[in-house]
């Protein structure tokens, strides 16, 4: 191995100097130079900025895989591709596999009979939970931990180094600063003390030259220093333009948030949806397989009450004008009397003629009429007529 003797000495020399000025520093035995205001205050944003996006991306982890195993292996089987430079798998989420337990369940059971119908029919549902879910799952994963992650094992690593340095020269220029302290001291100390008592010539020379070493020393001493200077002043540079772009990283994390944000949306209104419409489906199969000494051969494992709660309109707002349909209790009695005008509160796409699709936010005409199911309404738009989900709209006054 070939290594230089010469630099290995000079870097453990300065590492000795840097270890005792730094320790003569916390004694309060040494001054220490003071960084800028400015400065100071960008590395403290800079450690509260890496602090807070070490404990989101934690938890934003813990969130979308709760299970410490799962997650544990998620990051070791993510670590291996990405060090392979291959594509990760999609993993089956276990919505999916429960939905084809219970496919698989059905075909045990009979797929004739009313429970082996009911469980394809969930079974299926549960499919589409769980693809839902697998597609939150990698869109926050690339639009917002991976931007996350990106910033701390990339831009905070550069920072990190870059404030090493910066550290390490400002110890050089404290030490050098010592230096030319204690040179000037020891050159004002001879010229003020000169040793007259021997009068042979001899001794003036030395004394001399003496003299001499003492003020090459200083001179040496401050051209050190002034290096020194030089060094740190670019150093510092150097950091505050890395910190300054942690501006810009809150810009990028802001933009990844309504990414993350919206991604959650679009999930939550995608379980909803498909959880409304496997009630639709329940209720067709119970009502086709009824037999009259069964009052519940496929009953419907999803209230009406909890889908009308999960809706935003849930709770009555005080002073509020308009009536939201999602507080009939049981959804028994139907709060349109003649035509009433309503909101639309999510998109909705009709699945037969007899049904109307719906726009969020658009205003139309509702109405009941006798023996309608209570989950239902009549919805008028222009020229255009059919069913609508009451869960779906919101009264106004």
């Amino acid at each position: 191995m070939d290594f230089n003797m010469k630099k290995l000495a000079s870097d453990a020399g300065h590492f000795f100097n840097r270890a005792m000025q730094f320790t003569e520093e916390k004694l309060g035995q040494a001054e220490k130079t003071e960084l800028d205001a400015h400065l100071e205050n960008l590395l403290a944003r800079g450690d509260c900025t890496k602090n807070w996006t070490e404990k989101i991306l934690r938890q934003t982890e813990v969130l979308l895989q709760p299970n410490p195993i799962d997650h544990t292996g998620a990051r070791i089987e993510g670590f291996i591709y990405d060090k392979l430079d291959k594509k990760i798998p999609s993993r089956t989420t276990n919505p999916e596999i429960l939905g084809q337990f219970m496919v698989d369940a059905a075909q045990e059971f009979g797929a004739d009979s009313p429970y082996g119908t009911t469980l394809i029919t969930v079974g299926e549902y549960q499919k589409r939970l769980g693809s839902a879910e697998r597609e939150f799952l990698q869109t926050s994963s690339a639009t917002f931990l991976t931007p996350l992650r990106n910033f701390l094992e990339g831009d905070w690593r550069t920072i990190s180094k870059e404030r090493r340095l910066l550290e390490n020269r400002r110890l050089d220029l404290d030490i050098c600063k010592a230096r030319v302290k204690k040179a000037k001291l020891a050159e004002a100390k001879a010229a003020a003390e000169p040793d007259f008592q021997e009068t042979r010539p001899r001794n003036y020379v030395l004394s001399a030259s003496a003299s001499a070493l003492l003020s090459e020393e200083v001179d040496k001493a401050e051209h050190e220093l002034r290096v020194a200077q030089t060094e740190f002043d670019r150093q510092a540079e150097v950091t505050r333009l890395l910190l300054e772009g942690i501006s810009s990283t809150h810009l990028n994390h802001l933009r990844c948030l309504k990414d993350f944000a919206e991604a959650q949306a679009t999930y939550y209104a995608q379980c909803h949806h498909y959880m409304h419409e496997l009630q639709r489906e329940l209720n067709k199969c119970a009502n086709s397989v009824a037999a009259p000494n069964s009052p519940a051969v496929c009953p419907n494992p999803v209230s009406t009450a909890f889908l009308l709660e999960s809706g935003p309109s849930a709770s009555a707002v005080p002073g509020s004008s308009s009536t939201s349909l999602a507080q009939r209790p049981g959804s028994v009695q139907l709060p349109v009397t003649g035509t009433r005008k309503a909101k639309v509160l999510y998109d909705y796409d009709a699945h037969d003629t007899s049904e109307l699709s719906l726009l969020a936010d658009e205003i139309i005409t509702v109405y009941t009429v006798p023996g309608m199911d209570p989950d239902w309404l009549v919805g008028e738009r222009g020229n255009d007529k059919g069913k609508v989900p009451v869960t779906y709209l919101e009264l106004l006054s």
